[in-house]
């Protein structure tokens, strides 16, 4: 349970928590850190009983009933979302959201049945200290010495006892005795009785089983739980990762099930403090602050001695170990504090220390906490930064542990439901409870969607169902259409001749066969900075010039960053950036110049290719956001919308929100203006629209339904109060732990590209399904997760299923089914670029063209 759950449950805010130590809001209180055991909860309430304390008790009984099951330690959004019964509204799928089309295939999945469960009511009671006691392992411990009273089967959190008898009266008061004899009084009151059927009881069912988890010796850091005791080490790159897995038991379709999914927690064997001391050693002291400002801030670390990550907000520069803090009534130097708590000792007293702006929220109004100060010598970096993503060593070596293929992926479900089912303590604490888990992963039945025919100029062609890729199919195949290329710039510096030339011959042979006329290009050289690559830009970029390439010698973001900016806002055109070291292979530059070449047309407005939509007079609609940290935590939401019937020709839009602006406020206006382009296009409106909303967080599902759909609904009845066209929103959801094995020739594998799955997973209350559109070469393929929230259409699940998948062949930077359909993947590089490397809204004059590829 975390801290932001059980502030609710006392109706406390949760700052006044015992946190790592902070800075408290008065300037230079500083706040303690718990022990590991302290960490789990605290069950203290200020102030003495009264009327405030009834009303914390009836907070909690109300509060208990909405919390998140990620707000006690697992995954978040899922219970969230979980009342959210959109399917109600739906009168063509109340009966039945199943598709029939498609050959069957038997799939198991990362799921098991809970085959038995309590069928007695659950009894939450809220517990209360006098004097107030600080540490959970004290209070459980007080409250534990009444077990002829209590009886043996209980949960205690810190704040919130579960029973599954009721006490004899309402309210029940203990009295215990510490070890230093001091005398407490412990209030336990009833809050609540749940019945069997009750959807708190599936809270609870996770709570009893992460109980299990630890009991395999598991260790909670952030959603999940990893095994610090069985580390697999890569010494040549000093990293170290921690397996684990991801588990969640919701209630789906016909059964409550736990889903589970193997986790990993990639740790470094550096220090934040082995980090600063690399960085004096290599800028020296004038940019060392300023180095580590760059390098740590934005960095999540892993302190080990409670298991907590944290995310660095901050260097506070004039904070040492030596600093003290007020605990209790004694000021307490940081060294002291771990010396006592930890046995940690403190080698370096001069280190900074870092900052962490603790996310924590408490009732409406309550104050917020105080910042966490984290010692640089005891946080672990965590993750990959961008240098080690670059590595093809590391990635590689990373893979073999990380990117488990089917097969070893359901070895380790199984070995993990063998570990539970011989593990004593963990079986005696589920008989304990009545709960009981099939021992072995789901099986149900799916079914394979058949291949799309690829529509090329005057050519029809099929592909490989299995590979889902269609790059040889194409070759030599002209396109529907290209606009012709007359004058456009190619840019290199002196030591890239070689490559823009090879570049530009490769370019004069792949075009011609593609149906794309392209003359000479003016060829600038450039001196290899940022100031001469823009002034070029700046003396040779006019109105009539079509397309710019650059030849960069390296991947330096600051360079390309500045050709965007200048070319997407300052003098809009098209542009296409290659790095050199792409170019140096003469085996490989004919694939290079076909696949640049693609990108070149399209991004002039060119049309690539189609597969068959039935449906007419139908837009299609993509959106998706992008946090910008770099702006104040600005947000970039991007919208693109189909054109015309053969879904070729996109309007694209992006706007930049403020922080806590909602996304679709601004996004209504490009909504609008995809109408307006739709109807110059085609003289008329759309009669159907559909629109795949993507970057929903979890728990934002509510937020989708009841601001963002009225939003879309009122954009569309700006067009005139006689246009109602059909309208259907879905939302898209690639972060998902579901996946689905299948068996071929007796090997467990990966299910083929096309496959829906509609049963069994699926959400009683939704109308979802999930699609498996890619192949993947390396590792188990990931499913996206389809959920439509609001539908006039009535179209039948089996089209809305062939529709979405059709839309995946749709993205032109790929010659081959992508994971979501074309406008979201679109609306995901739009926002990216411009979070990444604009900052700014893109000039109109770009509207019309996938600039952004």
């Amino acid at each position: 349970m975390t801290g932001r759950a059980r502030a609710r449950t006392r109706a406390r805010p949760r700052g006044q928590e015992t946190g790592p130590p902070g800075l408290s809001r008065e300037a230079g209180a500083v706040a303690a850190v718990p022990s590991e055991s302290e960490l789990f909860g605290r069950g203290r309430q200020k102030g003495t009983p009264g009327a405030a304390a009834q009303e914390a008790v009836q907070h909690i009984s109300v509060g208990f009933q909405r919390v998140k099951l990620g707000e006690r330690g697992g995954r978040r959004g899922d219970f969230h979302d979980a009342g959210v019964n959109t399917r109600q509204a739906m009168e063509h799928v109340k009966d039945s959201k199943t598709g029939t089309t498609g050959s069957a295939i038997q799939l198991t999945a990362n799921y098991m049945r809970i085959i038995s469960r309590p069928q007695w009511a659950l009894y939450q009671y809220h517990v209360d200290y006098k004097p107030p006691m600080e540490a959970r392992r004290l209070r459980s411990a007080l409250l534990f010495q009444h077990e002829e009273t209590l009886g043996s089967a209980r949960s205690f959190d810190g704040a919130v006892l579960f029973l599954p008898h009721k006490l004899h009266n309402k309210e029940t008061v203990l009295y215990s005795e510490t070890r230093h004899g001091e005398k407490v009084q412990i209030t336990v009151t009833l809050t609540n009785e749940l019945p069997p059927t009750s959807p708190v009881c599936l809270q609870f069912y996770n709570i009893i089983f992460r109980r299990i988890l630890r009991m395999l010796n598991m260790q909670q850091i952030g959603r999940n739980y990893y095994s610090p005791n069985d580390p697999l080490n890569i010494p040549q790159h000093r990293l170290t990762i921690w397996p684990g897995f991801s588990t969640a038991i919701l209630q789906y379709e016909k059964s409550i099930m736990l889903n589970t999914d193997v986790s990993h927690k990639v740790l470094r064997s550096e220090t934040v403090l082995d980090l600063m001391l690399n960085l004096r050693h290599k800028c020296g002291d004038q940019r060392f602050a300023e180095a580590c400002a760059k390098e740590l801030i934005g960095v999540v670390v892993l302190t080990k001695y409670n298991n907590k990550t944290y995310r660095i907000d901050d260097i506070a520069w004039d904070h040492t170990p030596t600093n003290t803090f007020k605990r209790g009534d004694a000021e307490v130097s940081f060294k002291e504090y771990y010396k006592n708590q930890y046995s940690l000792d403190i080698t370096d007293s001069n280190q900074a220390l870092l900052v962490s702006h603790v996310k924590r929220m408490g009732p409406p109004g309550a104050a917020p906490p105080g910042p966490a100060m984290l010692i640089p010598e005891f946080c672990y970096l965590t993750g990959m930064t961008d240098k080690m993503r670059a590595d093809y060593n590391i990635m590689k070596d990373l893979a073999t542990h990380t990117r488990l293929d089917p097969e070893r992926r359901q070895g380790r479900l199984n070995r993990f439901i063998s570990n539970i089912n011989d593990n004593a303590d963990a079986q005696a604490e589920l008989n304990t409870w009545g709960l009981g888990f099939e021992n072995q992963l789901l099986t149900l039945s799916g079914r394979v969607l058949p291949g799309e025919r690829i529509s090329q100029g005057s050519r029809m062609f099929e592909y490989n169902p299995w590979q889902a890729d269609w790059s040889r199919e194409m070759r030599g195949v002209p396109l529907i259409s290209s606009p012709a290329l007359t004058t456009w710039l190619l840019l290199y510096t002196r030591r890239n001749t070689n490559e823009a030339q090879a570049l530009l011959q490769g370019l004069h042979k792949v075009t011609g066969p593609l149906g794309i006329r392209m003359d000479r290009p003016v060829m600038i050289e450039y001196e290899d900075h940022q100031e001469s690559l823009l002034r070029a830009l700046q003396h040779n970029v006019g109105p009539q010039v079509q397309m710019v390439v650059v030849v960069l010698p390296s991947n330096r973001k600051d360079k390309y960053d500045s050709i965007k900016k200048y070319l997407c806002v300052d003098c809009p055109t098209p542009s296409q950036c290659v790095l050199s070291r792409t170019l140096s292979k003469p085996q490989t530059i004919m694939t290079v110049a076909t696949k640049i070449a693609l990108q070149m047309s399209c991004k002039m407005g060119g049309e690539l290719w189609s597969v068959e939509i039935p449906l007419k007079t139908l837009m299609i609609v993509g959106i998706d956001c992008y946090h910008d940290t770099s702006c104040g935590k600005r947000s970039i939401g991007a919208l693109v919308a189909s054109l015309n019937q053969g879904m070729t020709r996109w309007y694209s839009k992006c706007v930049l929100q403020d922080r806590g602006q909602e996304i679709m406020d601004g996004l209504k206006m490009a909504l609008i203006g995809a109408l307006k382009d739709y109807l110059k296009f085609n003289d008329c409106l759309p009669s159907r629209i559909i629109i795949y909303r993507d970057g929903v967080g979890d728990g934002m599902l509510q937020s989708v339904v009841n601001y963002e759909v009225p939003q879309i609904l009122e954009s569309i009845s700006s067009m005139g109060q006689d246009y109602m066209p059909k309208l259907t929103v879905v939302v898209v959801k690639k972060r998902i732990n579901s996946r689905f094995f299948t068996q071929v020739n007796g090997k467990v594998t990966n299910p083929p590209p096309g496959t829906v799955i509609d049963v069994e997973v699926t959400r009683p209350e939704w109308y979802d399904f999930y699609i498996v559109s890619q192949a993947v070469r390396q590792g188990s393929v990931s499913p996206t997760h389809y959920n439509v929230v609001y539908d006039t259409s009535g179209l039948k699940p089996d089209h809305l299923q062939r529709l979405t998948y059709k839309l995946c062949h749709m993205y032109y930077n790929w010659q081959g089914v992508v994971r979501v359909p074309a406008p979201c993947q679109y609306a995901h590089k739009l926002a990216f670029l411009v979070g990444q490397s604009i900052h700014k809204v893109p000039s109109v004059h770009l509207d019309d063209y996938l600039f952004y590829l």
